[in-house]
């Protein structure tokens, strides 16, 4: 594992450690500007600075990883999201696949607006499980926190792609914020009812 990644990347950190994990940040871009986003407030988060000059090629991410063997799961994870760089994310895990080692997407759920069609199918076979972003109870609150580029069409379209994700993704998970604004429970019912699994993500501005 590479541990020399905390002391020596000050800046354009592709993979980052935090725990048995290895996290690939792969973008600064996202569909949303969420109230509660790091990025509002910390260059990075757990000691390493995510911002990046450029998004990373098929070889550099690579190359950041190294020797992936010995990590629990290889998380596409940074501070942006990571599916807008689609073609990019199946290369890498495809590859990570390979190895043997589990890959995770951590998502907003708008991915299929933004690219126009449905990209689930694509990820079959080469991601293990998926946590997407709900963040909360209802269309109206959901786009006055998370303030997505796509506006009142966005809420039904990311309730759209978890459903769709128990087709093609093994392991599929939703999660929420727990700012005082959200309703965790009713979020939960959702979950429950979709059948997904459900995480509370605890606010936290990550002090760098």
């Amino acid at each position: 594992m590479q541990f020399l990644f905390r002391v020596l990347r000050k800046h354009n950190m592709i993979a980052y450690e935090i725990g048995s994990r290895l996290y690939l940040n792969i973008t600064n871009k996202c569909t949303c500007a969420c109230r509660f986003c790091v990025r509002n407030l910390s260059p990075g988060v757990a000691g390493y600075d995510l911002r990046l000059e450029k998004d990373p090629n098929f070889y550099e991410i690579i190359s950041a990883i190294g020797d992936p063997h010995g990590y629990l799961e290889i998380v596409f994870c940074g501070y942006g999201e990571p599916l807008i760089r689609l073609d990019t994310v199946k290369a890498v895990a495809r590859w990570i696949k390979v190895q043997g080692i589990p890959v995770r997407v951590d998502t907003n759920g708008l991915a299929n607006l933004f690219h126009g069609r449905n990209i689930l199918p694509e990820l079959e076979g080469m991601v293990d499980a998926v946590s997407i972003s709900l963040n909360a109870e209802n269309a109206e609150k959901y786009n006055a926190i998370c303030r997505p580029v796509f506006g009142p069409q966005s809420y039904p379209a990311l309730l759209e792609f978890i459903a769709e994700s128990k087709r093609y993704v093994p392991r599929v998970r939703v999660s929420v914020v727990d700012i005082p604004e959200v309703d965790i429970e009713a979020c939960r019912e959702i979950a429950d009812r979709m059948g997904v699994g459900f995480k509370v993500r605890h606010y936290n501005p990550y002090k760098y």
